[in-house]
């Protein structure tokens, strides 16, 4: 009998001081699309105020906290101890991807030691992340674009107005992925677009921009032509410059 292939193991490593809990629905959501959350913990000092939010939650997601006291100030055992744990995850052998949450650069380091042990690492953090963070990171999303008032399911579109950045904003980086795809009549998949985005940017988000989908961000920015070819799939090519009207 034939057995359905497993979906990918993930350890999910939380950084309780520079996460909102506000985001925890969404997160896990998303976590979900990549594979299954087989370790999920979270590293703070939950007898501190600060973490009452997550305090709340931990059981709703079978979240492991791991607490750390604050015995000394301005010292974060919580980020020692979440690396130790990783390290120890990752030689075990058992996991095909590590999600790591936080918005702290000092994680930049972690990720790519994972990755260079041949691991994917998906980073989760607010749009502040250090670049050095985020693209050590095979993919990263921002965590505002995780939060409830942004993840509507009745619409393709969010809110335009809690839109971290302008659909215009995505041109530069459209057209930059479009040039350097190999096609001679400039039109190219709107799927493969897609992949070599995420290839180049590790953060690029439709959602950034107020979109669920690619296609209609393209769209939105006016700055693309889409069409549908063949066998129903949609591809994209810049719009052709105007020609300036001779002078009389």
């Amino acid at each position: 009998m034939q057995t359905e292939p497993r979906a990918p193991r993930l350890a999910v490593l939380i950084d309780a001081d520079n996460t909102s809990a506000k985001i925890v629905d969404g997160l896990f959501e998303e976590i979900a699309k990549i594979g299954e959350a087989s370790v999920r913990r979270i590293y703070g000092d939950f007898a501190s105020p600060r973490s009452k939010g997550w305090t709340e939650v931990l059981a709703r997601h079978a979240i492991i906290p791991q607490q750390q006291f604050a015995y000394t100030s301005g010292k974060n055992a919580s980020d020692i101890t979440l690396v130790i744990d990783a390290m120890d995850l990752l030689h075990s052998g058992r996991f095909d991807g590590f999600c790591l949450v936080s918005s702290d650069s000092d994680f930049t380091r972690l990720a790519s030691r994972i990755r260079e042990q041949g691991v994917d690492v998906f980073g989760f953090g607010e749009q502040k992340t250090p670049e050095s963070f985020r693209q050590a990171c095979r993919r990263f999303t921002y965590t505002e674009n995780l939060l409830p008032e942004l993840a509507s399911e009745n619409s393709d579109a969010a809110d335009a107005s809690k839109s971290l950045q302008p659909p215009s904003a995505a041109t530069p980086v459209l057209r930059k992925v479009i040039m350097q795809m190999d096609s001679e009549d400039g039109w190219v998949p709107l799927g493969a677009l897609g992949t070599q985005l995420a290839n180049l940017s590790s953060d690029f988000d439709p959602r950034t921009y107020g979109f669920r989908k690619l296609s209609d961000l393209v769209r939105k920015t006016g700055a693309f032509e889409l069409d549908q070819g063949e066998g129903r799939n949609l591809r994209v090519r810049m719009k052709p410059a105007r020609r300036k009207k001779a002078d009389a």
